[in-house]
């Protein structure tokens, strides 16, 4: 499946500290890439395309963008891969709703999420990967943990994986049996289906059903279950262990978790994540942001408004990655204020040298991607440069390309 095209990413003089995020697993702050090491491996959960990118997404993987453009900056080997669920429940029910084809709905979404994530000058992963494209590894997959037994088949031909077969369930989000449940019943588990195992067994093979797509596999006919597929994608991918796997809180359990079983059961190396990072919700004028309760926002309505996506991102990124956020009107005209002021001070022929600014940004980034402490070090700069003036001819520049660089944030207009 195609991406969408790169910004540019200058090369700036120098390197921070190594970055160190929040891992969910072990509830503290890890050093994301092992001393000395080389490459550094990303693995995001993307979208389901049955609705436009609204502002939850966005901020997600502006997110793992900066992590993604933090790597780069320390001259990493960068590998990041992210998928698409174009086939699963909720597209199946949107397309029905809008009397259209799951495919074509898809395919539309999946573009105009592209559009939103180009205009927000998010890098492109590496790979981005289609479920559907991923059928023949998933069916695969699924008849190795038959074999181990680390799944079984329920008496309607659903293949399900054992949460008993694997001793590290559970240590990824470290929720209790009650949690677990109440999660599974609200994010699209079956926890009281007859016929299981285990409450908790997620589904990796879904048997062929009346009105839905089927596929051959090695697990026989029917298509893939959610958390399988992003296992499979990310062990194609990227290999049994990786250094950080990337989402919404939301996705701690069962996805995550779920996920991160699978692909430990398959690869028999342990942890697969070096660090499990989870980004907050964002809300709207003090409530949360939900397709249920109809106050989603989404990017490309913004954009068609006439809203620069630099402001959108800048927004976005005024508070720490893990706090539930606000969206609000007035949180866009501050960022778009905070903007003016930026590319008004790196549009001066003379500004106060930057190199402070860029030393600044990337210790405030390194510590568990501190935006409001990085947004503040390039506020200082732009206020003293738009007092002083400055006498420096080369600091606009290299102002300009740390803000672009490593905030993603393009100043040039």
């Amino acid at each position: 499946m195609d991406s969408w095209t790169a910004p540019h990413v200058p090369s700036l003089p120098g390197h921070g500290p190594t970055l160190r995020l929040h891992d969910t697993a072990s509830a503290g702050l890890r050093e994301t890439v092992e001393p000395g090491g080389e490459r550094a491996t990303m693995y995001v959960c993307g979208i389901t395309p049955y609705d436009a990118t609204h502002l939850g997404h966005a901020a997600t993987m502006i997110t793992f963008d900066l992590v993604h453009r933090y790597w780069l900056d320390q001259g990493l080997d960068v590998h990041y891969v992210q998928n698409v669920t174009d086939v699963d429940e909720p597209l199946f029910e949107r397309a029905e709703r809008d009397g259209t084809d799951w495919q074509v709905l898809g395919l539309r979404e999946t573009a105009l999420y592209r559009e939103d994530m180009e205009a927000l000058q998010v890098l492109p992963p590496r790979d981005f990967v289609g479920a559907v494209e991923s059928i023949p590894s998933v069916g695969k997959a699924v008849a190795e943990l038959l074999d181990k037994g680390a799944a079984y088949r329920h008496d309607s031909g659903d293949v399900y994986y054992s949460v008993q077969s694997h001793p590290g369930f559970g240590s990824e989000s470290n929720y209790d049996r009650e949690t677990m449940l109440r999660y599974a019943r609200e994010r699209g588990g079956d926890p009281d289906r007859e016929g299981k195992r285990d409450a908790l067994d997620p589904i990796l093979w879904n048997a062929p059903k009346d009105g839905e797509p089927s596929w051959d596999s090695a697990a026989g006919p029917g298509r893939p279950g959610w958390h399988i597929e992003c296992a499979c994608i990310a062990l194609d991918h990227l290999g049994p262990q990786i250094h950080v796997q990337g989402g919404g809180n939301d996705l701690i359990y069962p996805h995550h978790e779920m996920s991160a079983a699978h692909a430990e059961s398959l690869s028999g190396a342990s942890p697969f994540a070096r660090a499990y990072v989870h980004t907050g919700m964002i809300g709207l004028d003090g409530e949360k942001m939900s397709k249920s309760l109809g106050n989603l926002v989404f990017v490309s309505k913004l954009r068609a408004e006439g809203t620069d996506p630099a402001a959108v991102r800048l927004a976005l990124l005024a508070q720490h990655y893990r706090e539930d956020r606000q969206w609000s009107a007035a949180a866009l005209a501050e960022a778009e204020l905070r903007l003016g002021r930026w590319r008004e001070a790196v549009g001066r022929e003379l500004a106060v040298p930057a190199g402070a600014m860029l030393t600044a940004v990337r210790e405030r980034l390194a510590d568990d991607l501190d935006t409001a402490g990085a947004l503040r070090a390039v506020d200082e700069w732009a206020a003293e440069t738009l007092a002083a003036g400055g006498e420096d001819p080369s600091a606009p520049s290299l102002a300009r390309d740390t803000i672009g660089g490593i905030l993603g944030i393009d100043c040039t207009r």
